[in-house]
């Protein structure tokens, strides 16, 4: 079995034995238990900080030296409206506290803070992947497509077991 699908199993496994409900919700720590959870035997560094600086497409997240003060800004951000919500899953994938699996890991994370505050998570399986990722790409700079994007597929469906592992399986697609 290939990585991607032990990681994808890991995650599906994250929600049906009910483990999720023992992360963290919004915390650094709560991302770190749950890329843990993801990539636990795939990554010797599973669920750790990452300690060298990394870059996607041209663009460079958060410098290694300042990613532990980056991380307690990020986690210090109010969770008060999906606006703010939101803008602080954009600092996280800006901060990209992992050398992989940064997507994966966050996007569940942004369902919990979103089921924790508002009763509500994205559904996933609904938006396409092109249409994400340059809304992400072009997040840090203005979040406004990204938020309307993800507003327009909210569900107040979170135990909906189909909603939660097609999800999933769109969010791993995304890195494909």
């Amino acid at each position: 079995m290939n990585p991607d699908a032990i990681s994808l199993d890991n995650a599906k496994h994250l929600f049906t034995s009910g483990d999720i409900n023992r992360m963290e919700v919004g915390t650094t720590r709560g991302l770190q238990q749950i890329h843990k959870y993801l990539f636990n035997g795939l990554y010797d560094f599973a669920g750790q900080l990452r300690t060298i600086n990394i870059a996607k497409g041209g663009y460079f997240f958060a410098n290694c030296l300042y990613l532990e003060s980056t991380l307690a800004t990020v986690e210090s951000m109010p969770e008060t409206s999906f606006e703010a919500i939101i803008a602080k899953y954009v600092e996280m994938n800006a901060a990209h506290p992992f050398r992989d699996g940064n997507g994966r890991a966050t996007r569940i994370w942004l369902d919990m803070i979103l089921k924790k505050r508002l009763g509500k998570m994205v559904d996933w399986r609904r938006i396409d992947k092109v249409h994400y990722l340059q809304a992400m790409e072009r997040s840090p700079f203005n979040d406004l497509e990204l938020k309307c994007l993800l507003e327009a597929h909210l569900t107040d469906r979170t135990s909906d077991s189909d909603i939660i592992l097609k999800g999933i399986e769109q969010s791993y697609y995304y890195e494909s």
